[in-house]
């Protein structure tokens, strides 16, 4: 074959590589935004699956390289978040310990439907289901992380699912009436102070959540416009999870069911948390006698974002203490 032939040929083959993977994005523009987190995942080692637990596919990320009988550690995103909010801190504890870390049902890639309940109560079950069935292996102790929402949830897995879970981490947990803030103001109006539907109001939510500049994420174009419209998609979704976890009846759950939990606990918070207020450790500590109580300083809401290194050697104390015992 002759050398103008060959560059005819790979030029053919390209071209019809790119048209494939503009018909690809254009069916579904939000796979530039997948497209990234799949290089967060590979850069924190973990690998992605998806299991069917009852009626809902849930996707998760993993990793399992870990010495025989490690712990095992679930980690569950809060409100408008993902497992890729945690996958700083998986790095830091990847190869100690098993790795869990889903997206729960109704957010991320994990199945959501029309219509369900996706407040403490509901999600609390799920994450005991996901426990069972992917996460809990014999003679491996159970580390069960939640933060914000996820916090909530998992408070209350801790204390109505005990035989699933040894160790708990609420990293500024939702679940308690905090004092009051701008943040949960709004809530108590009906707001979503989350909301994004364009440029201002996606730098809002990221002023909201983040105090430390230095840890707050550039979403560069295309990908702004695509989280933001996807963003806007979910508006009403948000709302319907906002009033149940946060103006409902169930909002105080996690924290008046608290006294049931028996489990080493840790509470971290970040002094600066413009969304759930370091009141709350305090209120949650008044339950929780046993907890180890860590605030940090100069970060926001998301602790385990801004102060990674911080929030792992929290963890690692948490289950070298109880393993002491």
């Amino acid at each position: 074959m002759s050398l103008r032939r060959i560059i005819k040929t790979v030029a053919l083959v390209a071209a019809v590589l790119l048209c494939a993977l503009f018909v690809w994005l254009w069916l579904d523009p939000y796979r530039v935004v997948l497209a990234d987190y799949s290089r967060q995942r590979i850069l924190a080692g973990l690998t992605r699956n998806t299991v069917k637990i009852d009626d809902h596919r849930w996707v998760y990320a993993y990793n399992d390289d870990a010495p025989a009988n490690a712990p095992t550690v679930v980690m569950i995103h809060g409100f408008t978040g993902s497992k890729e909010n945690w996958y700083p801190l998986a790095q830091r504890l990847r190869g100690r310990y098993r790795l869990f870390i889903p997206d729960l049902p109704g957010w991320g890639e994990s199945e959501r439907h029309a219509g369900g309940d996706y407040g403490f109560v509901a999600q609390n079950d799920r994450v005991a289901r996901f426990i069972e069935q992917v996460a809990r292996k014999p003679g491996s102790p159970l580390v069960l992380l939640g933060h914000s929402m996820g916090g909530g949830i998992v408070a209350l897995t801790a204390a109505r699912h005990p035989d699933q879970v040894d160790y708990l981490g609420l990293f500024d947990a939702a679940g308690v009436r905090f004092q009051d803030n701008a943040f949960g103001l709004a809530v108590l109006r009906g707001k979503n102070p989350f909301a994004v539907s364009d440029a201002a109001s996606l730098q809002r939510y990221i002023d909201i959540v983040f105090y430390d500049d230095g840890a707050k994420p550039v979403i560069p174009w295309p990908a702004d416009r695509i989280y933001i419209d996807r963003r806007k998609r979910d508006a009403a979704f948000e709302q319907a999870v906002l009033d149940k976890i946060g103006r409902g009846e169930e909002r105080f759950a996690p924290g008046n069911e608290a006294a049931n939990i028996r489990q080493p606990t840790l509470l971290l918070w970040c002094e600066q948390d413009a969304v759930i207020d370091p009141s709350a450790l305090d209120l949650y500590a008044a339950k929780l006698p046993q907890a180890q109580r860590v605030l940090l300083d100069g970060c926001g809401h998301m602790s385990i974002v801004e102060r990674p290194d911080q929030s792992a050697d929290a963890v690692n104390q948490l289950i070298a203490k109880g393993q002491a015992r």
